[in-house]
């Protein structure tokens, strides 16, 4: 596996590759020295930074996920919530065919390994309330104000 290090508006982030595809994002409370480069390292840093300015609306990355059969259909669901827009967890559970599920489905949202790149960010409360966050409540609100919601 190699690992990149690099600097944001929001904080330092730490993506991880294995075998040619992004598995892990997380945002460290200070930088860590590990980091290696590949193309595709360098592309994720490219997009993140891109995306965290408000120029890329859609990541075009390769991901793996390592999670449950449930945690990967959420997952995948997630990827297709178009950026500036937001969607319930009741709505993802619906859209994954398990209309009751809208707490499993924030809890599968809060091991999602690739927060930003796969928006979690993007799943508020039934009333449009945010709730929970991997990175922070803080980061969840800046991410959709970066995209044009405010809540």
């Amino acid at each position: 596996m190699k690992r990149k290090v690099f600097s944001t508006p929001i904080g330092w982030i730490k993506i991880t590759e294995d075998q040619g595809s992004l598995v892990k994002l997380e945002l460290l409370k200070h930088k860590e020295d590990h980091s290696q480069d590949s193309l595709l390292l360098k592309e994720a840093e490219k997009q993140l930074k891109s995306y965290l300015k408000g120029d890329l609306k859609k990541f075009n990355l390769p991901v793996k996920f390592n999670g449950t059969d449930f945690q990967e259909k959420v997952w995948k669901d997630l990827q297709t919530i178009p950026y500036g827009q937001t969607r319930s967890y009741k709505q993802v559970a619906q859209r994954i065919c398990n209309e009751k599920a809208s707490r499993a489905v924030g809890g599968a949202n809060n091991k999602n390994p690739l927060p930003i790149i796969v928006p979690c960010h993007r799943v508020v409360g039934s009333s449009g309330n945010l709730i929970g966050y991997r990175l922070g409540l803080s980061i969840k609100k800046e991410l959709l104000a970066l995209e044009g919601i405010e809540l």
